[in-house]
């Protein structure tokens, strides 16, 4: 079993990167969308091998907790590693916990774009799964914040009003969440491009 692999990024694909370690390259799936990845790029990559009768596959996160998350989701039943990699493309770890932890599918699936279906099935399969991911000190990653009802209810608008789910969540919680609502989404829209 490969658990890890560190070496210098020759090439980025759409949904992989190939990474050479001695001459030779490891093609390895990652969710490039949340690495500003570049080629010539020195990496270290904590990763999940999978084994089929016709399959030998690497999946690798620069984070080890997500490498966890990774694994988790593949628990899930019906939930293969290309679904559970595009999972952690659309939702960040940070909020893949606030929502399992939450028990809160409808918070995950408006905010990430996972559909709704597959939010309920994430938050009631690892529920009671995740918090020892944050109590052992080994990631980089911080606990989430939990929002309050009108940064989630200033969230919701920007979101209706067409801008990215990821996004709205980043101004927002950039706020002190001691601001009505109102106030919120106008700051908000200040900053955020125009969809």
């Amino acid at each position: 079993m490969i658990r890890s692999i560190k070496g210098e990024i020759t090439t980025i694909n759409e949904n992989s990167i190939v990474v050479e370690v001695y001459g030779i390259g490891y093609q390895i799936y990652t969710n490039i969308q949340k690495h500003q990845l570049t080629p010539t790029d020195q990496v270290l990559l904590h990763t999940h091998q999978v084994v089929r009768e016709n399959v030998l596959d690497l999946y690798g996160f620069i984070d080890e907790t997500e490498l966890q998350y990774f694994e988790l989701l593949l628990t899930i039943p019906k939930l293969g590693p290309k679904s559970a990699l595009q999972i952690l493309n659309q939702a960040d770890v940070i909020l893949l916990n606030q929502s399992i932890i939450e028990q809160d599918p409808d918070h995950l699936h408006k905010l990430s774009g996972i559909g709704k279906k597959t939010a309920t099935n994430i938050v009631s399969s690892l529920s009671g799964k995740i918090e020892p991911l944050f109590n052992s000190g080994e990631s980089n990653l911080q606990p989430p914040s939990i929002l309050s009802s009108t940064q989630i209810d200033a969230i919701d608008a920007l979101i209706t009003l067409g801008y990215d789910p990821k996004e709205a969540r980043a101004y927002i919680t950039k706020m002190t969440g001691e601001d009505d609502t109102k106030t919120m989404i106008q700051n908000a829209l200040k900053q955020i491009p125009i969809p």
